[in-house]
């Protein structure tokens, strides 16, 4: 008889220490094992039955998931900061491993997403793109806090213009601060120029992809939204209802209430106290928000459906900000179903009946 057996993992860039339990949840093997694929692979080989394999996500978790995949009967990657773990017990890698088994087989974990979704390449280039955007603004950032610092007005966006360059270090009359200016003057083309060359491979690269279309038709989402989109979500299908992806991009509310109930004349009746809303749900992931946000406000700002939806949030008495997160909200709706389904954009879907 095959019998299951339940391998947990625990990663670390050199090792990796093993354990498999039964489905009674006796320990029957461990193992320390190189983090190399061939290591991996050998040990799977030699365990008997049908696995499901668990490990934390980090570094390692995709290159360990793709490899593990067509091997083995499940893998689940655990988000480790949701572990049943508890304060004060002992805690090593071999003790983890085995932990990581144990709650596998009880079904006690939360997973991270991980599928083979055929993104992966747009993923690297979207990566590539979004880190050479932060390395600039840092660079900018920096330039503008020499002039800052000596009393020098540096507004807008002319201090980091090649044309005004020599005016700006002029007014660096210190040699070593002039000099340091010139290098990050310099560190600033050559990324800017890495930031164009990374842009125009991840468009590249987006457009192969039938999502791109359908997305691009909805109004504020550029070709560079879209791209990231892609890259983050991978497939519409990972969320079953437009409120989980609410959740998961930061826009779902969290609220909480206490004492709900009181006792009158001996009786159990429930409080008339409304429920206090805390605000947006603050575990999400903090790259969709940031360009649902910014989607929603370029939205209001410009003539179009959305900024007709906004006015009609603010007629009912909404306040602006709340009008926003809510445009935001629909937006994510509309990028949800219109994939699902294949559809592109039209002024309908801002309807009440609408998604």
């Amino acid at each position: 008889m095959n019998s299951i057996k339940y391998i947990g993992m625990d990663l670390h860039s050199a090792t990796i220490s093993t354990a498999v339990v039964n489905e009674a949840g006796k320990l029957n093997m461990e193992a320390t094992i190189a983090t190399e694929a061939a290591a991996v692979l050998d040990f799977i080989a030699g365990v008997q039955g049908t696995l499901h394999v668990t490990f934390e996500e980090g570094i390692h978790a995709a290159w360990l998931y793709e490899l593990l995949l067509p091997h083995v009967a499940e893998v689940v990657v655990c988000d480790p900061r949701q572990l049943p773990r508890h304060r004060g017990e002992n805690k090593n890698d071999k003790i983890d491993a085995q932990q990581l088994a144990q709650w596998l087989r009880l079904g006690v974990l939360k997973p991270v997403y991980h599928r083979p979704t055929g993104l992966r390449t747009l993923r690297e280039l979207v990566r590539s793109y979004r880190t050479l955007v932060s390395d600039a603004t840092r660079v900018m950032n920096r330039l503008k806090v020499i002039y800052r610092a000596r009393a020098i007005a540096a507004k807008g966006a002319r201090v980091y213009s090649p044309r005004y360059r020599e005016g700006w270090l002029k007014q660096l009359r210190e040699p070593g601060v002039h000099h340091r200016a010139e290098l990050l003057y310099r560190e600033l083309d050559l990324l800017l120029s890495l930031r164009q060359e990374a842009k125009k491979a991840m468009l590249a690269e987006s457009r192969k992809h039938a999502a791109q279309k359908i997305l691009l038709s909805i109004p504020t989402l550029g070709a560079v939204r879209v791209a990231v989109l892609m890259a983050v979500i991978q497939t519409p299908h990972r969320f079953r209802r437009n409120r989980k992806l609410w959740t998961y991009t930061g826009l779902g509310l969290v609220t909480r209430s206490s004492a709900n109930y009181r006792l009158v004349e001996g009786q159990l009746t429930r409080a008339r106290k409304p429920a206090l809303i805390l605000g947006l749900n603050l575990n999400h992931n903090h790259v969709l928000k940031e360009i649902f946000k910014d989607a929603a406000a370029t939205a209001v700002s410009r003539q179009g459906p959305f900024r007709e939806f906004y006015a009609r949030q603010l007629a009912t008495g909404k306040d602006p900000e709340i009008a926003r997160v809510i445009v935001a909200r629909k937006l994510a709706t509309i990028v949800l179903t219109l994939w699902k389904k294949g559809e592109r954009f039209n002024a309908e879907h801002l309807k009440p009946q609408a998604a």
